[in-house]
C-alpha cells in the first residue's frame, strides 16, 4: 500500500507538508554511500492531488499508516517507558539520535559514517509477503530545533516485485531495491512532514523509504524513538 496518512482536516496537513522528488546521489556527493537515494530539492506545497494521493481509504491497516502527533510526556516517566498506556506491552525503546543543523537527511552507516539517504529499516526481517505487517516507529522531536520526517510515496512491497519480477515472492524487501528502481530511471514522490520539538510522529518506517531531515534548521535535534504495534487514534493527532 502507499504512503497514506491519517488526518482530519487537509488544511493543516498541507500547512506542515511539501513534495519533491527523488535521485540518486552523485559522486560529488562523498558524505552518501553509492547509490543512496536522496531527496532532488524543488521542495513544493501539497496540491489538492497531492492530499488525495495521501488520503487513506475507510479501513486502512494500522501497521502500514502514517500518524502525525504529540506523544504525551509525563513528568518523572522515563522515556524508555512513555509509550506503555499506548496499547502495546511489548513496545521497544530504542534509543535516541542527535542530527546537526541542516542535514538533507540524518541518517549514516555506523560501519563508516557515510549517510545512508532515504532507506528502509529492518528490524523485523520481514519477508515480502508479510512486510507490510511490521511494526510502526513512533518518534517524538526532543528539539531544541525542528526537524522533518521524508516518506516515501511507494511501498517496499510494489518496488520489491517492480525490481525483482520473477521471484519477488522470495524476497526480503530491501534499501537496495529502492536503489535499483531509482538507478533505473523511476521516480518516486516523497513528502516531509514539519515536527517542531514535542511533536512526532507514528511511521511504518519497514515499509516505507524514510529518513529524518534538518535540512534549512540554524538547531540541532535530538529525536527518541520507539518500536510498537499500536493502534490508529491511541495518540493524540496534529492533523
Amino acid at each position: 500500500m502507499p504512503l497514506h496518512i491519517a488526518y482530519g482536516d487537509s488544511s493543516t496537513l498541507r500547512a506542515r507538508c511539501e513534495v519533491a522528488t527523488v535521485r540518486t546521489a552523485r559522486p560529488e556527493d562523498t558524505d552518501y554511500e553509492p547509490g543512496a537515494v536522496v531527496p532532488a530539492g524543488q521542495w513544493r506545497p501539497m496540491t489538492e492531488a497531492d492530499i488525495k494521493a495521501v488520503t487513506a481509504p475507510r479501513r486502512p491497516l494500522d501497521s502500514t499508516l502514517v500518524e502525525i502527533v504529540r506523544p504525551p510526556l509525563i513528568e518523572g516517566l522515563p522515556l524508555e517507558d512513555l509509550p506503555r498506556p499506548l496499547g502495546d506491552p511489548d513496545a521497544v525503546y530504542l534509543g535516541q539520535a542527535l542530527a546537526k543543523p541542516d542535514m538533507i537527511t540524518t541518517t549514516d552507516n555506523y560501519q563508516d559514517g557515510r549517510l545512508l539517504g532515504l532507506h528502509l529499516d529492518n528490524w523485523d526481517k520481514l519477508p515480502y509477503a508479510d512486510k507490510h505487517t511490521g511494526r510502526r516507529r513512533l518518534c517524538l522531536n526532543l528539539g531544541p530545533g525542528s526537524r522533518f520526517i521524508i516518506l516515501g510515496a511507494i511501498d517496499a512491497q510494489a518496488v520489491c516485485r517492480a525490481v525483482h519480477p520473477d521471484d519477488h515472492t522470495q524476497r526480503y524487501p530491501h534499501t537496495d531495491d529502492y536503489r535499483t528502481y531509482v538507478a533505473g530511471g523511476r521516480p518516486i514522490r516523497i513528502t516531509r512532514i514539519h515536527l517542531a520539538p514535542g511533536e512526532g510522529y507514528v511511521a511504518p518506517t519497514e515499509y516505507l523509504l524514510h529518513d529524518g531531515s534538518t535540512e534549512g534548521q540554524d538547531q540541532p535535534s535530538v529525536a527518541a524513538f520507539w518500536l510498537g504495534q499500536w493502534p490508529r487514534g491511541i495518540l493524540p493527532s496534529l492533523v
